[in-house]
């Protein structure tokens, strides 16, 4: 059986998968290294299928799509260690893309890129439309966002299309509140996942019932706390490095990275965490042969503060301040005279 890490939901029947689960993500961090990047990208790809990972996040904006689908490509296809059905792909549409005439070769683009037919599943990276164009961050000349008026809604209805002509096998969201969720979870294909900032200093408690209440899988970016993030201020907690929680994995004899991964994995949360270290790599998968007490679980709970390490700056009327503190309160699209949300190249998670 397929191992990922959380539980998920079967695509194609749209019923609970049972027993432990990992996945290995790919996140933007991977194009933030030096001239190296690319073989960094090619290289953990490779250790974390020869760990046994089999399903593998990834998106347009990362701008690694290429090196990845290069990686697979020498593992997976006939003749070769792993056939097709043996990998989980997961890519996202990103919001310059958002207009329906451009979602099904924003969809193409990344299969080419990732040398694939099909998708298993693709995610609408954020409730928020750009301008169209091939600008990631498309701007005015006071350097603010150019927005678009494309509806979310919309949106949905293309990626719906996807399903349909065999491009993707199931379709999701990432980034959505609960109402925006809720906005779509009457479509005609419903969404199976929305991938958020989620961590024990942000356990999205509310979103995550409310998802369930709905039959959306949660996935969480950023499990351990985004630590290697290169914009943190020093003076900025370090989740990993939290005496509670050290005190924690001492007892287990374990790491506290995967302390906080088994953490997810009993709440049913599917995590991503990011690596290009091949012993965290490793690390990250030897996470199912414990399992926390019911005391530890609830302890790790209460480190809970809304503390939100990805976080778009919201600009209204020129004042500037921090998103929203959890994902069930973050704004709508905004309407671009109105509202600025400026997401940092560094945060296109």
């Amino acid at each position: 059986m397929e191992k990922y890490l959380g539980t998920g939901r079967d695509i194609n029947t749209h019923t609970e998968l049972a027993g432990p689960t990992n996945v290995f993500g790919h996140g933007g961090i991977l194009k933030l290294t030096s001239v190296s990047a690319c073989s960094q990208v090619k290289q953990a790809v490779h250790t974390a299928l020869e760990c046994g990972y089999r399903h593998f996040d990834c998106a347009a904006a990362y701008e690694n799509e290429k090196e990845v689908g290069e990686a697979l490509a020498l593992w997976v296809g006939p003749g070769k260690a792993l056939q097709r059905e043996e990998v989980f792909v997961t890519s996202k549409l990103w919001n310059t893309k958002h207009d329906p005439q451009d979602v099904e070769e924003a969809c193409r683009t990344s299969l080419a890129d990732l040398g694939l037919s099909y998708l298993e599943l693709y995610l609408m990276h954020w409730p928020i439309a750009f301008q169209r164009g091939k600008e990631l961050m498309p701007r005015k000349e006071d350097g603010s966002i150019c927005y678009s008026d494309t509806h979310y809604r919309d949106t949905w209805t293309a990626m719906e299309s996807l399903v349909d002509r065999g491009l993707v096998k199931a379709i999701g969201l990432s980034n959505f509140n609960a109402r925006q969720t809720d906005d779509i979870s009457m479509a005609r294909h419903k969404p199976i996942v929305n991938q958020v900032e989620c961590h024990p200093y942000l356990s999205q408690a509310d979103l995550l019932s409310h998802c369930r209440s709905v039959g959306v899988c949660v996935t969480a970016y950023s499990p351990l706390g985004s630590g290697d993030r290169p914009w943190a201020s020093a003076n900025e907690p370090s989740l990993l490095a939290d005496p509670r929680l050290g005190a924690i994995a001492q007892r287990y004899k374990k790491t506290p990275a995967q302390v906080i991964l088994q953490w997810h994995i009993q709440r049913g949360v599917v995590c991503i965490p990011k690596s290009v270290t091949p012993s965290r790599i490793q690390q990250n998968l030897n996470v199912f042969d414990f399992s926390l007490s019911e005391e530890d679980t609830k302890s790790i709970e209460s480190f809970n503060h809304n503390k939100r390490f990805i976080a778009p700056t919201v600009e209204v009327s020129h004042q500037v301040s921090l998103a929203p503190k959890n994902n069930s309160e973050l704004l709508l699209p905004p309407e671009p005279k109105y509202l600025d949300v400026y997401i940092p190249k560094h945060e296109l998670l």
